[in-house]
């Protein structure tokens, strides 16, 4: 098999075998991204049509475009779809700013200071991870209901901080003990004190990680369904999940206004993903690249 020099180097030209294998693999991914990217647009598709022909052709091409079923959803109060939108968006930001905020103080002490029960107290976190959520929704409803706590515009935030701190501790702590500890040496030598040294050095360089559980975290506060469910039953609290289970019902034939409903639901959280992609694999990569 012929060779050819690159940059001083050889360099093996690909075989046949290798260049079918090549080849394979990429139809592969491909087909594997036109089936992500299709669900998303054949609602746009779909969303554009009139009801009338939609039944008509469900897959097909919209020929006449129209906003009518976004401007019917959004403009209708009965829907409450942008009071949805507010309350997701509420309790997602409140929830994820105490996940990241917690998250980093507890796995930075526990990265750092040592004490008797260190390790104890790591791993009674990470137990957090392996309960499944699911089977605490009674024993939650019952406490949340004997304590007043549910019906609320803060209820949600509660079992979302607790069950995403875990995750946000087993992450932040492997990052931080990747850092040099010279840093925080340099830092007391200057002055600085616990906390100074924590908030103003070592958080910024947390950053990636810290944005990798933010966007993590966000996901699962918006599209989460369950708690919402049993804890939330007052419609003006009721979060984006909920509402599209009573849009649907309302509409159940009429896909066109379901499918932008759900357009406009994603949108934010779809938004986001791809305004941080880049800042999810740094966070991803940014342990094994330090270590």
């Amino acid at each position: 098999m012929a060779e050819v020099k690159v940059a001083g180097k050889r360099k093996a030209k690909m075989g046949p075998a290798q260049g079918v294998l090549a080849v394979v693999l990429n139809a592969i991914l491909i087909l594997f991204s036109i089936s992500c990217i299709f669900p998303l647009f054949w609602m746009l598709n779909s969303a554009l049509k009139q009801k009338r022909e939609f039944n008509a052709d469900i897959i097909g091409i919209v020929k006449s475009p129209t906003l009518d079923n976004f401007i019917n959803i959004l403009s209708n109060a009965n829907y409450h779809l942008g009071q949805s939108i507010w309350n997701s968006a509420r309790t997602t930001i409140l929830s994820v700013f105490f996940i990241v905020l917690f998250g980093f103080i507890v796995g930075y002490i526990l990265a750092r200071v040592k004490f008797k029960g260190n390790r104890l107290l790591f791993g009674v976190f990470l137990t957090g991870m392996l309960i499944p959520q699911h089977s605490l929704l009674v024993p939650i409803y019952v406490v949340f209901k004997k304590f007043g706590l549910s019906n609320h515009w803060f209820t949600l935030v509660i079992p979302y901080v607790a069950f995403g701190l875990p995750i946000a501790i087993f992450l932040v702590e492997g990052f931080v003990k990747t850092v040099p500890t010279e840093l925080e040496q340099a830092a007391a030598i200057d002055g600085c004190g616990f906390s100074k040294t924590m908030f103003s050095i070592i958080m910024p360089i947390c950053r990636p990680i810290m944005v990798t559980v933010a966007i993590i975290q966000s996901f699962g506060c918006w599209n989460e369904f369950s708690f919402a469910l049993i804890l939330i039953k007052n419609q003006a609290l009721q979060t984006v999940p909920l509402a599209l289970t009573q849009f649907t019902g309302q509409f159940n034939s009429d896909y066109p206004k379901i499918m932008a409903a759900m357009l406009v639901t994603m949108a934010p959280i779809v938004i986001l993903y791809f305004v941080f992609s880049k800042e999810i694999i740094k966070g991803m990569v940014a342990g094994a690249v330090k270590g």
